[in-house]
């Protein structure tokens, strides 16, 4: 069973950042409650079955009418036996629902309430709606992302923001105050916000850049593709080599292998020779295959690596002996990580179906039979009809 396992989380449905915490919470083996909403929303997404969600695996899925006081009071009878709630609605949704922080820690002093928005909760722009490339670009992140200054910044995906930035910091803080309430015996509210969390992974080079070793320009710096050993380079067959031999022994070692004469090329640090070595690399590299430069570099430290795409990642040798990847009813998606010596984590549930689990749900968090049909009666839990 994973580190986490005992733990007790109720997640107020949502997208992006905080399902992926809770997914990373729930791969630990923390028992995590998704708690929908008894139709399904508009997301900008096409619909899709269930088990293609991977950010849903791992729980159970329970619908309930917040809009109703008896779905609200569910809720609370859930934090009660709870040890967490994750939520990523807006500042004051939970408030004008009647479960805000003040709500649910007089009831239950040792909750840890976590919470995910994209601007934080106060601030000028708390209220806006946005998404990750909205949050990375107040962080300063999405302008240093790209080639070079005339062309526009590349979107990292919405890795940076939603997950890196935001799921990551939210579940991160959850456990540490987690970890904190066994010593207090009190909860408190973890306030994770993309763009803080943003600019948190941006640290490194803004020391660079306030040394003078980092540009405020894309393209030009040694990890944004700037540096001719830090980049990718379009093998024979029109496939991709990710180079980034930073360290001089590593360098040494790349261009060793590459076949060239380093007495032919400008220094390695050398900005004003970058072109020249640039081009020279685009040249021997495009002289063979993607496969061949992986028998030459094999066992090398040359920190060279084929681009791999989505299709083949999991073919990859390195990742089959690590078993980085796994399917779950046919869908390829990534193991849960990190690893433990002696509580080894799992993928528990395939993604659940919209409030599939309604009555059991409440049956194992204490609520009577008599109780569960009542409020399925009344229309306040369990998916629509039509939603199923």
């Amino acid at each position: 069973m994973g580190p986490l396992a005992g733990l007790r989380i109720v997640e107020m449905a949502g997208i992006g950042p905080a399902p992926f915490a809770a997914t990373l919470l729930a791969d630990m083996g923390a028992e995590l409650i998704r708690v929908d909403r008894r139709t399904a929303t508009d997301l900008g997404l096409p619909g899709r079955e269930a088990k293609f969600n991977v950010l849903h695996r791992g729980r159970r899925s329970l619908a309930v009418d917040l809009k109703s006081e008896q779905g609200r009071e569910v809720v609370k009878r859930l934090v009660v036996k709870a040890d967490g709630l994750l939520e990523g609605f807006r500042p004051g949704v939970m408030e004008r629902l009647g479960l805000g922080p003040d709500v649910l820690l007089a009831l239950n002093p040792k909750l840890v309430f976590g919470r995910m928005t994209g601007f934080g909760q106060e601030g000028p722009m708390a209220q806006n709606a946005g998404h990750d490339i909205n949050y990375i670009s107040l962080a300063g992140v999405l302008h240093a992302i790209g080639r070079r200054n005339d062309e526009p910044p590349v979107p990292p995906l919405n890795l940076i923001g939603d997950f890196g930035g935001g799921g990551m910091f939210l579940a991160f803080g959850v456990v540490c105050a987690l970890l904190e309430a066994q010593k207090s015996g009190q909860g408190q509210i973890v306030d994770a916000t993309m763009v803080d969390g943003a600019a948190y992974l941006m640290g490194p080079m803004f020391g660079l850049f306030a040394q003078g070793s980092w540009r405020d320009e894309r393209g030009v710096n040694v990890l944004d593709g700037g540096a001719p050993w830090y980049n990718v380079y379009r093998t024979k067959d029109g496939k991709w080599l990710s180079v980034g031999a930073i360290e001089q022994r590593f360098y040494t070692e790349f261009v060793k292998k590459l076949g060239l004469d380093p007495a032919q090329l400008p220094a390695q640090h050398d900005r004003q020779g970058w072109p020249v070595l640039a081009q020279r690399f685009r040249e021997v590299i495009a002289t063979r295959t993607r496969e061949e430069w992986e028998a030459v570099f094999t066992g090398s430290d040359a920190c060279v690596a084929p681009v791999l795409s989505l299709a083949e990642v999991e073919q990859h040798p390195h990742n089959k002996a690590r078993n980085t990847f796994l399917r779950r009813d046919g869908v390829l998606q990534p193991a849960p990580a990190p690893r433990f010596s002696r509580s080894e984590p799992e993928v528990g549930l395939s993604p659940r179906p919209l409030g599939a689990d309604s009555d059991a749900v409440l049956g194992d968090w204490g609520f009577n039979a008599a109780e569960i049909a009542e409020l399925r009666g009344a229309g306040i839990i369990g998916a629509l009809a039509e939603e199923r």
